[in-house]
């Protein structure tokens, strides 16, 4: 039919810069053919602007086919919309056809902030075919180390913020520091295919794509999320009905932190993690593997409490790989004094804004109450019982096998200062609250505050039944989010929107104590996303501090529920009041000491 032929040899042909102009030619009046013959007027334009075909072909008044004439009509009709949608600046895949075409301008030229979609790949001119986003950065400066770059993006990984929304891809070409980058979404037809065969497939598709102006022989890198990885070796996984899928890793990295290389230069460190498959962008725990036989009333702890889940659980592999880890000496083990997590740190250094509260709370032999939400590996939780002595830590977590883990490859142990409570975090803080606000009559934190040792405390040195009773009503004094968010498409890693709704704040503020402390770990590489979440935390918490942590996109946030008189010129004598509370190295006490030079108060 002719409407194929000029849909698919002549109309798309010339959709950029050309004008077509459609004439029906007169035929003789001694002539009467079946068929109309058409004149198409073609004329180029400098510009690549689209225009919508011109027909100037009155139907009716032809003296022919009708079927011809239909069709020729519903093609225009149908090219015609193609040039509208195209016009209208909606995303559609262009095909490098339409490029060489001049769609998008001339692609020889790196035109800064240029961004579209595209199709590599067509049927025989390649093995696969690949949707790809291409980038010109938004400053062409004389820093690129790339005039053009590939960066291939697995399936698992394209919902991701980062890759999924035009705002993180932007935030890719500026640290991937190419001039040009051409962003390749791999699907479920690359799952078992090598990167070099991808990556062979590739090179002539996008080599037509790289700008002329520098020397045309550089071959363009091919580049892919990297989290420095040495060596891995899978230690165990399971499937969560709440989570997916869950891995316990451990892993050596390519380069290891000076503080860390050089307690045991001989030997490379060695890592366990914990990571969520629907979430790859983000590392749920991790933590140093030590050698040496850890504490034997721990070993004792760490059997009794694997040998009771082991119970509901199937036999083997878990049970064997907890006593390998805990049960004999010179083996591996996770060590609790050390914190992995840069951010972790930041946590424990903004105790500090209530150092002298834990202080006062310490000297009434009284415990400070903390609710940690998301137990992940337990590595937080585990660090501050040991090093602060003086708190009562609850921690709630939704997934139950996100608990059995923790106890099974992390070493996590809980006591009488440490409980897991398995259930819904926003419901725990909401349920708290209600229930300590009816019995704020009966006794409130400020009676709990001028309660003195030797009326209430025991020849012992034990608090009384009655100063335990009181701090079971009190409320609480140190509440920290550190959840992720399970999707990872919305812009914020960390924590789950619904921890940063307007109704969720207003729960924790009235579940904590009058010099309560409210952190939450907050991931976002949006600057609209963290605007959002910081201005919705001021509209509950007047006094709002934070902590950017340098070399992750973590931001740690601390509110406080009182109208403080805190400000960053108490910072230095509160940090030396924290460094006395806490129980721990001089090496991690230093580090947590300059973490908290970094906290600045919201203004």
């Amino acid at each position: 039919m002719i409407s194929a032929l000029a849909r698919r040899l002549l109309f798309s042909k010339f959709r950029f810069g050309w004008k077509i102009n459609i004439h029906a030619i007169p035929h003789k009046p001694s002539k009467q053919p079946s068929f109309q013959t058409f004149m198409v007027v073609v004329v180029k334009e400098e510009s690549t602007m689209l225009h919508e075909i011109t027909s100037l072909v009155n139907g009716s008044s032809l003296d022919c086919d009708n079927n011809q004439v239909r069709g020729l009509f519903e093609t225009l009709e149908s090219e015609n919309k193609v040039r509208r949608q195209l016009s209208s600046g909606a995303d559609i895949l262009y095909s490098l056809e339409d490029l060489h075409l001049g769609a998008k301008g001339d692609m020889r030229v790196l035109a800064p902030g240029r961004r579209f979609q595209l199709m590599l790949g067509e049927e025989g001119g390649s093995v696969f075919s690949y949707k790809a986003v291409l980038l010109d950065a938004k400053e062409q400066l004389d820093v690129f180390i790339y005039q053009c770059g590939v960066f291939l993006v697995p399936k698992i990984r394209a919902h991701e913020w980062l890759f999924s929304s035009e705002e993180g891809q932007w935030l890719v070409v500026e640290s991937s520091k190419a001039a040009r980058l051409i962003m390749v979404f791999l699907d479920a037809r690359h799952n078992h295919v090598i990167m070099d065969e991808i990556q062979k497939d590739l090179s002539p598709l996008v080599k037509g794509l790289a700008p002329r102006d520098r020397d045309n022989d550089v071959q363009i890198p091919f580049m892919m999320a990297n989290d420095g990885v040495k060596q891995r070796a899978i230690v165990h996984q399971v499937t969560s009905p709440m989570t997916g899928q869950i891995t316990v890793e451990d892993v050596i990295y390519e380069k290891v932190d000076g503080s860390l290389s050089g307690s045991n230069s001989s030997k490379e460190m060695k890592f366990r993690r914990l990571v969520f498959q629907r979430n790859l962008g983000v590392l749920q725990s991790e933590a140093l593997l030590t050698e040496g036989c850890p504490d034997n009333n721990l070993v004792e702890k760490e059997k009794i409490k694997t040998y009771s889940m082991s119970k509901s659980k199937k036999k083997g592999r878990q049970k064997s790989s907890a006593s390998t880890t805990y049960g004999s000496k010179n083996t591996l083990k996770v060590d609790h004094q050390y914190l992995a997590s840069s951010y972790h740190t930041g946590i424990v250094s903004g105790f500090m804004l209530v150092a002298f509260y834990l202080e006062r709370m310490k000297s009434l032999m009284l415990m400070a109450k903390t609710v940690v939400i998301g137990l992940g590996a337990g590595l937080l939780p585990m660090f501050l019982r040991g090093c602060m002595p003086c708190l009562n830590i609850e921690v709630v977590e939704l997934d139950p096998k996100v608990l059995h883990l923790a106890r099974d490859y992390f070493g996590f142990i809980e006591d009488e200062q440490l409980k897991v409570h398995v259930a819904d975090g926003i419901e725990f803080v909401r349920k708290f609250g209600s229930s300590t606000a009816s019995t704020s009559e009966k006794f409130n934190n400020e009676d709990a505050k001028i309660i003195s040792k030797e009326k209430f405390s025991s020849a012992n040195g034990n608090c009384s039944d009655y100063s335990l009773e009181a701090k079971k009503s009190s409320k609480i004094d140190i509440l920290i989010i550190d959840v992720d968010s399970s999707d990872s498409s919305s812009g914020m890693t960390c924590p789950h929107p619904d921890f940063v709704e307007e109704s969720f704040l207003l729960s924790v503020k009235e579940a904590l104590s009058e010099e309560g402390l409210f952190v939450i770990n907050l991931v976002s590489r949006s600057l609209s996303v963290r605007e959002m979440v910081v201005s919705r935390i001021k509209a509950v918490f007047s006094h709002l501090f934070c902590l950017q942590i340098e070399e992750d996109v973590n931001e740690v946030l601390f509110a406080l529920h009182s109208a403080s008189s805190i400000s960053e010129d108490n910072f230095p004598e509160t940090a030396l009041q924290l460094q006395k509370l806490l129980k721990v190295t001089e090496e991690r006490n230093q580090d947590i000491l300059s973490t908290t030079k970094k906290i600045k108060h919201f203004m």
